[in-house]
Order: structure tokens, then sequence, then C-alpha cells
């Protein structure tokens, strides 16, 4: 019944570092991007590799978030990569803040975690 996620929803703080974050650092494509006067608020569509997209709002004055991974709701968004150590080393050459590399204890999968701007923790997953 469901094929895989269309896209993922993600409201930031402050547009263009988060779009900078996301198209700079990450690379992901910009399918699309508009400005939606009555909402004063942007909205950038992002592709990932594989399909999937990234909808990057900004929303005058949204809440913060309640707190760090383990809130209800949605935990991390995990990407898959082929290494995570040759990823992980061009993050921090990119000066974002990554955790130390572990080993799922069930998969044997390296993995890691870092943020976005706001705090939004983002996984590497090696494939």
């Amino acid at each position: 019944m469901f094929k895989s996620f269309n896209h993922i929803a993600i409201i930031c703080s402050d547009y263009k570092r988060s779009k900078h974050f996301y198209t700079s650092i990450l690379g992901f494509e910009v399918i699309a991007e508009n400005y939606r006067e009555e909402r004063r608020s942007y909205k950038l569509d992002l592709k990932l590799p594989e399909g999937g997209q990234i909808e990057l709002f900004s929303f005058p004055n949204p809440p913060d978030r309640p707190s760090k991974p383990e809130a209800l709701g949605l935990r991390h968004l995990a990407f898959n990569v082929e290494s995570v150590e040759k990823v992980s080393n061009y993050l921090m050459s990119k000066g974002v803040a990554v955790e130390a590399i572990r080993v799922d204890q069930y998969t044997n999968r390296k993995f890691t975690f870092f943020n976005d701007p706001d705090g939004l923790p983002l996984e590497l997953h090696e494939q």
C-alpha cells in the first residue's frame, strides 16, 4: 500500500540560514521556491537524490521545539550515506558539529547525529 515518503516538512526560524544549510552544505537541489505573501512565509521544495523531498517553511514567530529527540512525535530524520566517516568529515569541515560515530548493536551499521540550524536532529546512517 505505502511505497515511500513523498516529502518531509520542516519549519525553520531563519529562512536564509536554513536554506544555505540544506542547499549549500547538505547539497539538496532546489525544485521550487515560493514566497506566500498572505502568510509571510517561504516554501522551499528540495529534492533528495532518490526522489523524496523536503519542504522547508518559514513562518513568523514559530514556537520552539519542545525538547531534544525524545519529545513525543517525530524523533529525527535519518539519511542513508555510503560512508558515515566521509560525510561526517565533510560536515565538520563546513563547521557543523557532529557526534561521535557509533555502531548500531542490532544492525552493526555505523551512524551518527548532527543538527540543522534550529536543532532538528539529523542522522547519518551507513547503508
